[in-house]
């Protein structure tokens, strides 16, 4: 005789189901928690990332910072606070520079050597003064080739001859500005480069 099938169950087994349903909590739990910690460390920190790095750079800074976050602990005293200094209120001008774009080289009074400079100057007034010189550039360079063979070697000697030299060319450059905009406005005259040959 042949056997009868064993009969199957249509029911599935409950036991699987609830497990599967736990570990998929926990797991969910875990990443939840690890969202919140990975919040609480990135936001946490008090201080910007340039205090930070201060602190990282200098030991003192840190323990600063931290006598700051502690200075109301204790017995509800506060500790006293860093004053900031006080700043004088003063107005800044901003200073502005051109240099002319060629070298200036020229004779010297009574000598067979020759002076070779690179001129700049300087304002703290507007743009506009700046134009002007730009504009008039080939009448200033002029001007003060005029006043570099006005001097000798034994003026030029030192950095006192060199002050007296760009003071000339400063009052030549200002001189010329005022005849033709009404205006001089130049400050100082530098010598980016200065060679005497």
């Amino acid at each position: 005789m042949a056997k009868e099938p064993a009969p199957v169950d249509a029911a599935p087994k409950k036991g699987g189901g609830v497990m599967r349903l736990i570990k998929l909590l926990l797991g969910s739990a875990v990443l939840v928690g690890a969202g919140f910690g990975g919040g609480y460390f990135y936001f946490a920190n008090p201080l910007s990332p340039a205090q930070d790095m201060l602190r990282l750079i200098d030991p003192k800074e840190e323990a600063a910072a931290e006598a700051d976050a502690h200075a109301t602990d204790g017995e509800g005293e506060a500790a006293p606070k860093k004053l900031p200094k006080p700043v004088p209120e003063q107005e800044l001008f901003v200073t502005s520079y051109y240099s002319f774009p060629d070298a200036l080289t020229s004779n010297l009074k009574d000598s067979r050597r020759f002076l070779q400079v690179q001129v700049g100057v300087s304002t703290q007034y507007d743009a506009q003064v700046i134009t002007n010189v730009t504009t008039h550039t080939p009448a200033l360079m002029s001007d003060m080739l005029a006043v570099i063979s006005t001097f000798t070697e034994e003026d030029l000697a030192g950095t006192e001859g060199r002050a007296k030299l760009a003071a000339a060319l400063q009052a030549a450059i200002n001189k010329r500005l005022e005849k033709v905009e009404g205006f001089g406005g130049i400050e100082d005259v530098f010598f980016p480069s200065f060679v005497l040959q």
